[in-house]
């Protein structure tokens, strides 16, 4: 074939033959790059630490009307030891006995040694009070730990070792028959940034235990194994999903989804026979997640750390959203020069598609970091969303942050009102020689609300802190947000509600009210109204006069720019 002459042609042809020879090795170096950045290594040699020596003080323990925090990485006394570290939490609920609950955590014996153990501690009144019996093996570098439980209350600890900076390996601890203590281990495979999840439908995969961990940073060659009796033992390695910074979930018909970083985009894949016993895992092609920016690390405000992990999540419900996939992450944006938003997207599909991105922190401008956005979704089908927040920050301390909460019931596609849970602190003190707070937190949630196993510094240092956050009452009080504030009076209410709510500019103003599944009752109001304090009442009816049953409901008001949902009781 003759190629013209063409100077333009000539320059185009040049561009995209450079493209095509580049963009190989760009996705090669970013992938190499992010396992440069995150692995975990033993910096420091164990020192033996004599905790009781050191100084204590009371542990932190606040309460509020929907939101119950208390530090957990206590002394036998219950009290905070001074000049410890503890960080990158994760949490376990017994599903048939809620009291029950375990977190684990990375221990670090001293804040001058950068040597982590597998930390615990549990609680068996629901997480009143707390137990920390110390590390699970002494003088033994562990991480990443990640933690789960079967359909029966056994619990799992999932913790990476690694052995002469190089052999990446995970053992897999439990407790069994309601007890209290971990077993000695079963050699699970396993590699850095790995991830836990256990089989609790009653399909054919039925307690299946499924690891994954980031590729290429393992003993093994491949990235994902599979235990099919009940942790007694692990398969070899498979190649599994090979995504990077994510976490896995099992849905209601027993298929296994993965999310996490492909070359360099978010995505989701699914593999329907990671259930058969025996079978050859097969996984499908990634599906690309928009979530309107990309997974980040190693920013100012977790210099040595993840802005945070991708999530998946499916929906057990019976209800509209059964067998829905969500996604959810603290993202860098694309679009403008935010460094951090909560989004989210959903699939009703089984994660063919994904619907377009929404984020879920309403706050204003593009300066303020969103991170360690986490997500569950409880039995009924209502999302939970928590995530740290500088929005509060002073000039002269911008990455103080504090805990936001939020919350959909009807499948993602609205939020409630963020919601600050927590009193600002700065996540820039108590590092344990290591510039982080870890890479993540984890949440569980049941139909009363949601359970979370997170850090923070509000007691001087970095410290691991068990929360229950109730999102039934996270309506019965006023909330404003930029502007418009609604309220309700009285609440709860039996005959009737005054909706009242301000405004400081004109606006087109809708409200609706919802059931707690997100089913709309019926519309109060949708007109053009100027500024000032309005009213509207509601008999707790729906449109066509009936009353309704007793029970929460959503009040939903909307304009142009902004939605808020404010929840009622009805008694």
């Amino acid at each position: 074939m003759k190629i013209k002459n063409d100077p333009d042609f000539s320059r185009t042809a040049y561009f995209l033959l450079l493209i095509f020879f580049i963009a190989p090795i760009i996705s090669f170096s970013q992938n190499k790059k992010l396992k440069l950045m995150h692995n975990e290594v033993p910096d420091d040699k164990y020192v033996p630490v004599s905790l009781e020596r050191m100084d204590r003080t009371p542990a932190y323990t606040y309460k509020s009307s929907n939101f119950f925090t208390t530090q957990v990485n206590i002394d036998s006394n219950g009290n905070n030891i001074v000049g410890d570290a503890g960080n990158e939490t994760s949490i376990a609920v017994d599903p048939t006995d809620p009291n029950r609950i375990v977190i684990g955590w990375r221990q670090f014996n001293s804040i001058n040694n950068n040597f982590r153990q597998a930390g615990y501690a549990y609680s068996t009144n629901g997480g009143q009070t707390w137990t920390n019996p110390g590390v699970i093996e002494p003088g033994v570098f562990r991480s990443d730990p990640v933690l789960s439980f079967d359909a029966d209350g056994n619990f799992y600890y999932n913790s990476l070792k690694v052995v002469n900076n190089s052999n990446f390996q995970c053992t897999v601890f439990r407790i069994s028959d309601n007890g209290t203590a971990w077993d000695s281990g079963i050699f699970a495979q396993g590699g850095d940034k790995q991830w836990m999840e256990i089989d609790r439908t009653n399909g054919a995969g039925k307690d299946n235990i499924y690891a994954s961990w980031s590729p290429g940073i393992s003993a093994c060659t491949g990235a994902f194994t599979r235990s099919t009796n009940g942790g007694d033992s692990y398969e070899n390695c498979s190649s599994g999903h090979r995504l990077s910074w994510g976490t896995i979930a099992v849905g209601p018909d027993g298929n296994l989804y993965a999310v996490g970083i492909s070359t360099n985009s978010i995505a989701v894949r699914k593999s329907s026979n990671a259930q058969n016993a025996g079978s050859n895992i097969s996984w499908s092609s990634p599906v690309t997640v928009d979530l309107g920016g990309n997974l980040d690390g190693w920013s100012p405000i977790n210099p040595a750390g993840l802005l945070g992990q991708a999530w998946i999540a499916v929906d057990k419900s019976n209800g509209t959203g059964h067998g829905n996939v969500y996604v959810l992450a603290s993202v860098k944006r694309n679009s403008n020069s935010d460094p951090g938003d909560v989004m989210f997207a959903r699939s009703t599909n089984g994660g063919q598609t994904f619907d377009a991105p929404i984020r879920i922190n309403n706050d204003t401008g593009t300066s303020n970091y969103q991170w360690f956005g986490t997500m569950s979704v409880a039995p009924n089908g209502r999302i939970d969303a928590v995530w740290l927040d500088t929005r509060d920050a002073p000039s002269s301390t911008p990455h103080k942050s504090a805990l936001y909460y939020s919350y959909s019931t009807d499948q993602g596609q609205t939020w409630s009102a963020n919601e600050k849970l927590s009193a600002s602190f700065n996540p820039h003190i108590g590092y344990p020689n290591q510039q982080k707070m870890g890479d993540y937190f984890d949440m569980i949630s049941d139909n009363n609300g949601a359970h979370l196993a997170w850090a923070n510094t509000l007691n001087g240092g970095e410290d691991v802190y068990y929360a229950h956050i109730t999102p039934s009452s996270a309506g019965i009080r006023s909330f404003s947000i930029d502007n418009f504030r609604i309220k309700s009076y009285p609440n709860p209410f039996s005959e009737e509600t005054t909706i009242s709510f301000s405004l400081d500019k004109k606006e087109t103003v809708k409200i609706e009210i919802y059931d707690i599944m997100g089913r709309k009752i019926r519309t109060l109001l949708n007109k053009s109204l100027d500024a000032g304090t309005h009213q509207v009442k509601w008999h707790g009816d729906n449109a066509s006069g009936t009353r309704l049953p007793k029970g929460f409901y959503l009040c939903e008001l909307s304009t142009k720019n902004h939605k808020q949902a404010y929840k009622l009781m009805k008694k």
